[in-house]
């Protein structure tokens, strides 16, 4: 059985898998967390077992040496490998598909920093890191923004001066397009549809959230920009705001834009709102206690969902299904209602019973027979990468 090698490099942790690339299964997975500091730990899962064990003060080389070492331990599984995939958050105008990292690719990847200084350069090192350890394997780059360079030039493009996209690459980009991909392939199947022939709206739902627009297997919009901050409320992102608020914090309470920065990724979103947290488990949790911030973020979260989903029908013209995903997409039952009473326009009704069915990996319809289709499909962006990279090593 062949395999590939997928990882997932962020600037303090790293997600791997050996997954199969025909069947989608995961022979091995896991996660290393607080790379540098000296709470910095590795877990992982084979054949069921978990286990974890403590790496302390492990800087990045050694954090992904470590899972080189443990593939070397789960009997021969790292002779089965034809290839390394890498998820990388931004790819600029540059690439519309996956490809075979070379320098010229490394290269490009570099020039995106400016445009995901928090993201590129981790992705970037964790394949340097790769190609010392696993030396004659292709090594291969799959791009969140890429499913989104679709988009026509009227959806990208901001109201600003033209040079600023001209000379500084300034435009909307989308990111999540992993998903969105893999969920709206997934969705035509269970619908017995021809891709092509399909207007979905995707909402991928996690700590960091979007909603794509996708006609005929091709992104028509999204809802993030030219960065992850644009869109939908996030987990501690506070998705669209008035740009005036940057000047009124800066002017008023005296921040810089560093503080402005900081306040609209990492202190805002459901964090922000609630008071409580930024984890949607929390937040239902102090709703069934009648807390009132709780209330309130879960409803500016599933109001803001609605009003993009709705816009969506613009580009799309008609709506074929809505398409729940991400870790609350999956298993938020009472976001999805809330979300669908609000799209009464549209006439969805919610089937209740199977609404609460549907969690923890289940995939299948929520709305009633006689409504618009609403479903949820949970994701795989592992399995995409791994189908890119496979395919990519094999020279199709």
């Amino acid at each position: 059985m062949l395999n590939v090698l997928v990882l997932n490099c962020g600037s303090s942790s790293v997600k791997f898998s050996v997954v199969e690339p025909q069947s989608g299964d995961t022979a091995l997975s896991g996660l290393i967390e607080c790379i540098g500091m000296p709470e910095c730990m590795i877990s992982w899962k084979v054949r069921g077992e978990k286990q974890k064990k403590s790496i302390e003060n492990a800087q990045y080389e050694d954090a992904l040496k470590s899972v080189v070492d443990l593939l070397h331990e789960q009997d021969g599984l790292a002779d089965t490998l034809v290839a390394v995939g890498h998820r990388v958050v931004h790819g600029g105008e540059s690439f519309t598909t996956s490809v075979i990292v070379n320098d010229d690719v490394k290269a490009e990847i570099k020039n995106c920093i400016p445009l995901a200084p928090l993201h590129n350069p981790a992705n970037l090192l964790g394949i340097t890191i790769a190609q010392k350890y696993f030396p004659n394997l292709p090594q291969v780059a799959v791009f969140d923004t890429a499913f989104h360079q679709t988009m026509p030039k009227h959806a990208y493009m901001y109201a600003l001066p033209y040079e600023l996209y001209e000379k500084h690459s300034v435009r909307r980009y989308g990111f999540h397009g992993t998903s969105h991909y893999f969920v709206t392939k997934e969705a035509a199947k269970r619908l017995n549809k021809d891709i092509k022939d399909c207007a979905f709206v995707s909402a991928h739902l996690g700590n960091g959230c979007s909603v794509a627009a996708v006609l005929n297997g091709e992104c028509v919009d999204t809802s993030m920009g030219l960065t992850p901050l644009e869109g939908l409320v996030m987990g501690t992102r506070s998705g669209d705001v008035d740009p005036g608020l940057h000047a009124f914090l800066v002017d008023t309470l005296g921040y810089d834009i560093h503080k402005v920065t900081q306040l609209l990724n990492k202190e805002s979103g459901l964090k922000g709102l609630s008071g409580l947290s930024s984890d949607m488990r929390a937040i239902e949790e102090g709703l069934e206690q009648g807390h009132e911030g709780a209330e309130l973020a879960l409803d500016v979260f599933c109001y803001r969902l609605a009003k993009y989903i709705m816009s969506y029908a613009a580009p799309l013209g008609r709506i074929d299904a809505i398409i729940f995903t991400g870790g609350i997409g999956e298993n938020g039952p009472i976001e999805r209602a809330k979300v669908l009473k609000w799209l009464k326009a549209l006439n969805f009704e919610i089937d209740e019973a199977k609404n609460n069915e549907m969690i923890r990996g289940k995939a299948g319809i929520i709305s009633k027979d006689n409504s618009p289709i609403a479903m949820v499909i949970p994701t795989n962006e592992e399995w995409v990468i791994a189908r890119d990279a496979f395919k990519l090593a094999k020279g199709e």
